[in-house]
């Protein structure tokens, strides 16, 4: 196959902006006029526009995805000795911020279709070994779907737990009507430029509907300080700028139209695709709007790098969202709990493969990279 000229990339962010260049340097030119670069008006208006479409009473927003769930546990009084149960299938930042507070990561397996954490693990380590210690469930909505909430809110009415939502990946996306982030105790979100709603920058959000929380949310990322210079807790800088919140605002007005862009573009591949009997296209649960931050396929584990090369060698991106699993990290060695062995979790990171998933791509290249993946088998049998 003959390389293209112009790569298909994962996510054209240079297209989105053309898209709505005009009205993102109006509003990089008002703040840049207006003086106030920290908090202030623009992160004001945002996190009240935020609260407004997710339908929770509390947005309050913080410097990254990965404070946001740092602040949560902290908001939660999450420390050591405490057990915090989640995913082994996830970015780094979701466990790290239970290990930085000296608690300990408790690894369940996921479930083999959707990748999420899989309430039937939790169960089994519940029943099995659960102590007061243990204190939240973080699942994560993994690639653009939320997980199976409803078990896992009752397990944690039973057993009195915390449940945070690692909404990183989701924004936008419904579990049975309800909007990610509003479904458990807390939702963290990040606004990384690749995400549903992207910054131009680093920047997060946590939602509650929890009065007490929120306030507490509020005092942590500046210093653990309600008024100025007076601190009653050891908090973090952690304030979302009013750059990223001004941009963030005017994408809020576009990412429902964005988002039903790559709905479409899913639905396409997954008609194009399906005569591919090598592949499995991504499993969609009843009852929940997927919003495909990633479109992730699985493929048999020893042809993977045959078909990343073979997508390359026709100027299409592709990626592997995760190599490897948190509870094989280094960094977590003796820091950790796995109550059983997390088959599934091992299993997945060797044959997933996400394909390029953006509002801007069209049907010609989507129809590039369907028959780049049809020659890539032909490849792999080689």
């Amino acid at each position: 196959m003959n390389k293209m000229k112009q790569q298909i990339a994962m996510v054209d962010l240079a297209g989105e902006y053309r898209e709505i260049k005009d009205e993102i340097d109006e509003a990089v030119h008002r703040v840049l006029e207006s003086g106030h670069f920290i908090v202030g008006e623009e992160v004001d208006a945002f996190e009240h526009e935020i609260a407004s479409y997710l339908g929770v009473r509390h947005s309050i927003g913080v410097a990254s995805g990965s404070d946001a769930l740092l602040l949560a546990l902290m908001a939660l009084d999450i420390g050591p000795g405490d057990k915090v149960i989640t995913t082994p299938f996830s970015f780094f930042a979701t466990a790290s911020a239970a290990v930085r507070l000296g608690a300990t990561p408790v690894f369940c397996d996921i479930d083999p279709r959707t990748f999420d954490l899989d309430p039937g693990s939790v169960r089994r380590y519940l029943e099995a070994s659960y102590t007061p210690a243990v204190k939240a469930i973080i699942p994560v909505h993994l690639y653009g779907q939320c997980c199976d909430m409803d078990p896992l809110l009752e397990l944690a009415r039973k057993y009195s737990l915390k449940v945070v939502e690692d909404c990183a990946q989701s924004f936008g996306s419904t579990y049975k009507g309800h909007q990610s982030g509003g479904i458990g105790d807390i939702g963290c979100f990040s606004f990384f430029p690749t995400k549903n709603l992207g910054a131009y920058g680093d920047g997060g959000m946590v939602t509650t509907n929890d009065d007490e929380l929120a306030e507490h949310v509020r005092m942590l990322r500046v210093h653990g300080a309600r008024h100025k210079y007076h601190h009653e807790e050891l908090g973090i800088n952690s304030r979302l700028d009013a750059m990223q919140a001004a941009i963030l605002r005017v994408k809020l007005k576009h990412v429902d139209e964005w988002t039903e862009r790559k709905r479409a573009l899913a639905a396409a591949y997954n008609k194009e695709l399906s005569a591919i009997d090598w592949l499995q296209a991504p499993y969609v649960m009843p009852e929940c709007r997927h919003t495909y931050h990633q479109y992730t396929i699985k493929v048999p584990p020893e042809w993977r790098a045959v078909i990343q090369e073979t997508l390359a060698q026709a100027g299409i991106q592709t990626q592997v969202y995760y190599p490897e699993p948190l509870h094989r990290q280094p960094c977590f060695v003796g820091k950790q709990e796995l109550p059983e062995e997390l088959l599934n979790a091992d299993a997945v990171v060797r044959s997933v493969l996400s394909l390029p998933m953006s509002p801007g791509l069209n049907d010609s290249d989507r129809r590039t990279v369907v028959l780049a993946v049809e020659e890539s088998g032909n490849e792999a049998v080689r």
